[in-house]
């Protein structure tokens, strides 16, 4: 599996506008299979509690939160390029489509 960092970059929507992309990978990644939605949803719980988990622990140190701000900005980082990647299976393919 390759992985995608920008959705310029997946053969089957090279040459869109960036709006006709994000619908056409939106329409792509409802066609994901379960464990696959699973696997996002596994990846972005584990980004997004130990966040929280930094938040409450403000109180005794305040470095804490700007952790917490770390880890959430890496959090496109991380999520987006499996998740292009996962839908980019569903994307049609560019050959067939423009014949």
């Amino acid at each position: 599996m390759r992985f995608y960092f920008s959705t310029r970059h997946i053969p089957g929507l090279a040459g869109l506008p960036l709006a006709e992309r994000i619908e056409r990978l939106d329409h792509a990644s409802k066609k994901l299979t379960v464990p696959e939605k699973t696997l996002l949803n596994v990846l972005k719980l584990l980004i997004i509690v130990p966040v929280f988990v930094l938040i409450l622990r403000t109180v005794e140190n305040w470095h804490s939160l700007l952790w917490a701000a770390l880890v959430f900005l890496l959090y496109p980082l991380i999520v987006k390029p499996l998740q292009y990647s996962l839908s980019a299976k569903y994307l049609p393919d560019p050959s067939k489509e423009r014949t």
